[in-house]
């Protein structure tokens, strides 16, 4: 069995060791025979550093290491050029300050290359170094890993002084290769990072670069897909089979699809989250790995500001993702960027997308933090009322069902509640039946001011509606007038209406009703 590439990035250190690679080569080829200046933006740890050193090797001719690879006989491999690759992650910007870890950084690149710059400032230095290693290389190919970390490291409010900063630093930085003389340097020029700052705060002077982090055709550059996780981890997946008790192998590729894959940029090609795969199989158990790399704290906090808890089905406009800028944090468009949301559904005529959690892994974690958040507790603490109403709804016992859901509301401090509207409850309920839905099959919808949850356990389907300050009968009639039991007549299981009614004065479930419809 190959050595799994776990946290390695250097292309030629994975094939000298021989560890497991799956074939992007084709992917990269195609991206190469396109645009010569792209951006891309993937989540953390999707594989983009990892793409950036494969291509590094491409252009400076390493044939030894493409060995049985698609690109192998579809390169001219006696064609080289120099390379600068820049990972922001690495030039120590947070000890010396960007513009001075910026200057370090190509000063060395010269240096590497024998070429002589004299430039004060990065941008100007970027430029000269361009075009003195084309003068005496031939055009050269510029790789910028992380382009946003310097951005996105400091976006806490007692810290967004820096993140401008930087931010200005790094629009003078890019403006050395405004000029035709830079481009024209250049045979290839990609930059990745998490997120894409609007072109008019930081690119706008590379209004050249084409955006090809929605662009279908490179859907799967980064990513597995179905086919690439059968071909390359046959030998892990009979291993965790057999971890498991031999458990049914397409219920187990099942359980796997829905644990880690979903990911897509055009709303039809999904891949698999590689650091979470990767990890998998190395662990042989299932876990939230990729969250647990990187708590979203920010994030949690900034959904907090925005009252935005409800995130499943959320349809947007093309628009929100060019508008992301440090003074107009959109939390949906940060969401999206940062792997938390994926596109779920597109619509090219009205360039109307349908965001929600690509997994289930992805899904839980957040859920967990969202309650957390909005009970003032711990994550760890969070899952416990959720447990309780699978019990409940997996004994058939109401009563506690509804004691569980009332004792949501008693723990909490007056003070969170106060000043509460509808949306608070909605959302503290939904979060909790999402989140009951990953165990039971369970499904939350929510439009027009009402929510309403249907859960099925092995004997029963309970369709339940919720209402404030009215009386539970108004809940339990919505369901037998809107007919909300005729999608599951075919269903041999007990299909169970249930209207709870909340009193925002008492903060407490006012009454409820049950009736077999």
């Amino acid at each position: 069995m190959q050595q799994l590439p776990i946290g390695e990035q250097n292309f030629a250190n994975l094939r000298q060791l021989k560890m497991l690679y799956v074939d992007k080569t084709e992917s990269i080829y195609q991206l190469l025979q396109g645009s010569r200046y792209n951006f891309l933006s993937r989540p953390r740890r999707f594989g983009k550093s990892l793409t950036l050193s494969t291509i590094r090797s491409i252009f400076q001719g390493e044939e030894e290491l493409f060995k049985g690879l698609w690109i192998e006989n579809q390169w001219d491999w006696s064609v080289k050029h120099p390379v600068v690759h820049l990972s922001f992650n690495q030039i120590g910007y947070a000890e010396i300050g960007l513009a001075a870890a910026l200057t370090k950084a190509l000063r060395q690149v010269a240096a590497d290359f024998g070429v002589e710059v004299t430039s004060a400032t990065p941008g100007l230095l970027l430029r000269e170094l361009i075009l003195a290693l084309a003068a005496k290389h031939g055009t050269v190919v510029l790789l910028i890993d992380e382009y946003d970390k310097p951005l996105i490291d400091f976006l806490n409010k007692n810290e967004l002084s820096i993140a401008k900063e930087n931010r200005a630093t790094l629009k003078s930085f890019y403006s050395g290769l405004k000029d035709d003389a830079a481009q024209a340097a250049l045979r290839f020029f990609l930059i990745t990072g998490v997120s894409k700052f609007s072109q008019v705060s930081l690119f706008s002077d590379l209004n050249y670069l084409s955006d090809i982090s929605l662009n279908s055709k490179y859907n799967t550059l980064v990513g597995y897909t179905q086919e690439e996780l059968l071909q390359n981890f046959e030998d892990y997946l009979q291993l965790l089979q057999h971890k498991m008790g031999n458990v049914d192998r397409l219920a187990l590729l099942e359980r796997i699809r829905r644990w880690y894959n979903g990911y897509s940029w055009d709303g039809t090609e999904r891949v698999y989250n590689p650091f979470s795969i990767l990890l998998l199989f190395e662990n042989l158990s299932f876990g939230d790995f990729w969250f647990k790399s990187g708590t979203p704290t920010f994030l949690i906090n900034l959904l907090k500001e925005q009252e935005l808890y409800v995130v499943e089905d959320m349809r947007v406009s093309g628009i929100l993702f060019d508008s992301y800028d440090l003074e107009n944090m959109d939390a949906r468009a940060l969401m999206f960027q940062t792997g938390y949301l994926t596109v779920k559904q597109y619509d090219p005529y009205r360039n109307r997308f349908t965001l929600g959690y690509p997994n289930r892994e992805v899904e839980e974690a957040m859920n967990n933090y969202l309650i957390a958040s909005l009970l003032n507790r711990m994550p760890v603490d969070a899952l416990r009322p959720v447990e309780l109403l699978e019990d409940g709804f997996l004994q058939n016992d109401l009563p506690k069902v509804i004691t569980v859901i009332n004792s949501l509301l008693k723990d909490l401090p007056s003070q969170l509640l106060d000043d509460k509207t509808e949306h608070f409850y909605h959302a503290l309920v939904h979060l909790h039946f999402r989140y009951l839905g990953l165990y039971l099959e369970s499904e939350v919808h929510t439009s027009d001011g009402r929510m309403d949850a249907v859960v099925q356990t092995p004997t029963h389907v309970y369709i339940i509606e919720f209402k404030l300050n009215v009386d539970a009968k108004v809940a339990l009639a919505q369901i037998v007038e809107k007919q909300y039991a005729e999608k599951f007549r075919l269903i041999q299981k007990k299909i169970i209406g249930l209207g709870i009614s909340f009193d925002t004065i008492k903060k407490a479930v006012k009454d409820w009703e049950i009736k077999e419809v």
